[in-house]
């Protein structure tokens, strides 16, 4: 389901030869002593994290493996679920803060951008230093920031938590896969990484209709506060259940390419969601020569250290440059199309939080039926099926771009649409992500899957900085106002119509990278 259960982690249960998306997995050459700097992969033997040890009278369990399974699943499952409560908050952050919509898109953003920034330095420390520890902060920590994120008393203040609760989400998200691949072993590994996948995809199925229930109950500041006891059951468990991992301390950790990542990331979303606002201004300049600088500079760093952080020697491979654009687009379509929905369906056509979260809904849940008959049906022809999903996101974007008039008629055939886009959706995602890595050498596999992943993740965020982008520049144009609080239904839901157009214009794209693969290549 979605492609979602590779976080950039070991893929193969042991062995020396493990592969990760820092790529070259073993030591090559040996730290002198006195040496360690940023300006070297520096070996990381001071960090040497203690582990408890899992309750024994469970492990002695028939049902141990499984059990550690669902406990890592809790954390997929509140992962998910935050990304698309948030997105349905849009519309009351934007009234509680008087806030407009660039400053107000930073909520989900700075989530985004911390977590993929993060990701690939705590999977690289955790295969060094042990994961349980770091799961177990991970755990912790997202529920102390959940619940600080609740009691933010402005925006700024609430943005910041939010790139804390990131960084929490990234401890997470950088050993979930390993932990329950190493808990099961190889031979069920497909069954576990399954369960897995149901578990992300219940959590986003399930994050609209839940927010929709605590935003018009409780307020916003609820929907930050259920995470609270769920993160403190599972840190909870992941004491008693998770077992204590391997160390290979003598191993060297890139923190010069952890330090490059972050900002070129930051100054890259910050130029696109600011646009309007900046203009051809000193902060904009800044931004435009920054982005650009630090990811060359990212780059060299990577291609040319030992002991990458991540392995971009990848993307020479001309299916899998195809296939990772396809990833980052299809999921900026995701994110992108829940933002803007979400101010068309409260301010657009006056829905409560809950019925409005109750059909957003429909995508995820629509996506998540499509994705394994896509994966089936793509074994044959997986360009015609990638095809086929970017041809019916087309159809139903530019539908909804004529059929959101604000009419309680038009909700049905709006809700027909949302259906036709998930499921195009899903064409799409699993079979492009099969192939993806598919087209990665064998042994390359775990590098592959890390690589797709910070991909979906940056996807999301950049989905939701255009749309916002888009948003707020049509809004403007149209009304004189950026504030969708303050926009009558007509012009509202027209801004929103442009953003589908664009996403219908994202949806050609992605069905030019399945065309751009060679036969050979996208039946891998």
């Amino acid at each position: 389901m979605l492609g979602l259960t590779r976080h950039g982690e070991t893929i193969a249960a042991a062995g020396p030869e493990r592969e990760t998306l820092t790529g070259n997995a073993r030591l090559r050459d040996v730290e002198r002593p006195g040496h360690s700097s940023l300006n070297e992969s520096s070996a990381v033997t001071g960090l040497n994290l203690p582990e408890p040890a899992p309750a024994i009278a469970l492990t002695r369990l028939a049902s141990y493996p499984w059990l550690v399974v669902g406990t890592v699943c809790l954390g997929n499952f509140m992962g998910q679920a935050d990304a698309s409560i948030v997105q349905l908050a849009m519309p009351a952050f934007e009234d509680a803060f008087d806030a407009p919509l660039g400053a107000v898109s930073w909520v989900a953003i700075g989530y985004v951008l911390a977590f993929g920034a993060a990701l690939p330095a705590f999977a690289r420390l955790a295969e060094i230093a042990g994961r349980k520890t770091m799961v177990l902060i991970g755990f912790a920590l997202f529920g102390v920031f959940s619940a600080c994120c609740g009691f933010a008393p402005d925006l700024p203040a609430l943005i910041g938590f939010r790139i804390l609760l990131g960084i929490a989400g990234a401890l997470l998200g950088a050993n979930s896969v390993v932990v329950i691949v190493n808990a099961v072993g190889p031979e069920r590994r497909s069954e576990a990484l399954g369960v897995q996948a149901t578990a992300q995809a219940i959590g986003l199925s399930a994050g609209p209709a839940l927010g929709g229930l605590l935003l018009g109950g409780f307020g916003w500041r609820s929907i930050f506060w259920i995470a609270v006891p769920v993160a403190a059951i599972a840190t909870l468990l992941g004491w008693l259940i998770i077992p204590k991992t391997a160390k290979r301390l003598d191993e060297r950790f890139d923190g010069l390419g952890a330090l490059l990542l972050a900002p070129a990331l930051a100054a890259l979303l910050l130029a696109i969601s600011e646009a309007r606002n900046w203009g051809f201004s000193p902060p904009m300049i800044a931004c435009l020569v920054a982005a650009p600088a630090f990811f060359a500079a990212f780059v060299w760093r990577e291609v040319t250290t030992p002991a990458p952080l991540v392995h971009l020697r990848l993307f020479s491979i001309p299916a899998f440059s195809a296939g990772g654009v396809g990833v980052l687009l299809s999921y900026a379509m995701l994110y992108a199309l829940f933002f803007a929905l979400s101010f068309a369906l409260v301010r657009g056509y006056h829905e409560p939080a809950f019925s409005a979260g109750l059909r957003l809904t429909i995508v995820p849940a629509a996506l998540g039926l499509m994705a394994p008959f896509a994966g089936a049906l793509a074994a044959r022809r997986p360009r015609l099926i990638m095809l086929s999903g970017m041809a019916a996101c087309v159809v139903s974007s530019l539908a909804l771009a004529r059929w959101l008039d604000g009419t309680p008629g038009s909700l049905l055939p709006v809700m027909g649409a949302l259906a036709l886009f998930g499921a195009g959706l899903g064409l799409f995602i699993a079979p492009n992500n099969g192939a993806t890595i598919a087209a990665a050498p064998p042994d390359q596999s775990g590098v592959a899957g890390g690589l797709i992943n910070l991909l979906r993740i940056f996807g999301g965020g950049l989905g939701v900085a255009v749309a916002s982008a888009t948003l707020a520049l049509r809004l403007e144009a149209m009304t004189g106002s950026d504030r969708t609080s303050r926009a009558a239904a007509a012009p509202l839901l027209a801004a929103v119509g442009d953003v589908l157009i664009l996403l219908a214009v994202v949806a050609a794209i992605c069905a030019a990278t399945a065309l751009a693969r060679q036969p050979k290549e996208a039946a891998a």
